[in-house]
């Protein structure tokens, strides 16, 4: 019975997580990680959990909102290209998971982002408008205007 006891208590000390340190050093012009300080020059590297489990939005970090100026300044030259800007895979879910739409995005990322538009316009511009309901009350109009079958900018209003 005893024997039982301590077995169970070995494993359960046994089975507790680990706490690792790692540690990168350069060396001989290599990155190099180590579990011990590798040099004078090491420096402590964090490490994210990686237990499966949680959603996609989790532990994002904090998405800031556009600056207009610099979004205005940047959109010239990908309007003379015609085609809507690269936004890369990871970036791409990103927004999709957060139900955002951003600049350059094209009309089936819009629809995957946002759904079906109850409204949409196609003169003098390409406009979808799309409503926000909290508790059954219209909260918030969202504007998308489209140029070239992408995203040129999206407005949010009061109703």
């Amino acid at each position: 019975m005893l024997r039982g006891i301590a077995l169970m208590i070995t494993l359960s000390v046994l089975a507790l997580p680990a706490q690792a340190q790692v540690f990168r050093c350069e060396k001989d012009g290599n990155t190099v990680f180590s579990d011990q300080p590798c040099g004078e020059d090491a420096e402590s590297v964090e490490l994210r959990d990686n237990r499966i489990g949680g959603s996609f939005n989790q532990n994002l970090p904090v998405q800031e909102p556009p600056d207009t100026e610099e979004q205005e300044e940047k959109s010239e030259p990908e309007e003379e290209a015609g085609t809507c800007r690269f936004i890369n895979s990871t970036d791409l879910r990103r927004y999709l998971v957060r139900e955002q739409v951003v600049k350059g995005m094209t009309r089936e990322h819009v629809r995957r982002a946002f759904g079906n538009p109850p409204e949409t316009y196609t003169s003098p511009q390409e406009v979808w408008i799309y409503q926000t309901r909290y508790y059954g009350a219209l909260y918030e109009l969202t504007y998308v205007y489209f140029r070239d079958g992408c995203v040129e900018r999206v407005e949010y209003r009061e109703p």
